[in-house]
């Protein structure tokens, strides 16, 4: 894995969190109030800005499967908005539900593979604090105790 964690990637990150969060706020409130619309553009920004910022990030100096879902998400989230300025809401209101599960949950599911940056960075981080943690039963196999511990 030659990426780093790079400035576009911190911009992606922080940007994805937040359109997270945001969007779960909006699709739990009650529609077509002020609220709503203010929130939805700060979601949609913060959508474009997580498609946007993928053309900067490329394992390997080359672009991924991902990127298309980017194209998808750089499409979808305008004319989503264009559609509920039209008053079709029904339109709106499912390609808004599949951009935000399949451009932050199912892409975000992604993100944590081990193979990938921050999944390396999240399990580099968490199994050998769980590991620290475990304590094998002294009934337990003598090679799973000393697996263990070489773990430690």
């Amino acid at each position: 894995m030659s990426q780093a964690f790079t400035p576009a990637i911190a911009v992606h990150v922080a940007a994805a969190v937040a359109a997270l969060g945001l969007g779960a706020a909006v699709f739990m409130n009650r529609k077509g109030t002020g609220q709503h619309r203010w929130m939805g553009r700060a979601w949609a920004f913060l959508m474009l800005v997580v498609a946007g910022s993928t053309w900067w990030i490329r394992g390997d100096g080359h672009f991924s499967w991902i990127h298309g879902l980017s194209v998808f998400v750089l499409l979808a989230v305008p004319l989503a908005v264009y559609l509920a300025m039209r008053g079709k809401v029904s339109a709106h209101r499912k390609i808004m539900k599949n951009v935000y599960i399949g451009g932050l949950i199912v892409a975000g599911a992604f993100t944590l593979l081990p193979q990938r940056l921050l999944g390396k960075m999240l399990w580099d981080a968490l199994l050998p604090a769980a590991m620290a943690r475990i304590e094998p039963a002294a009934s337990a196999p003598a090679e799973f105790r000393a697996g263990v511990e070489a773990v430690r």
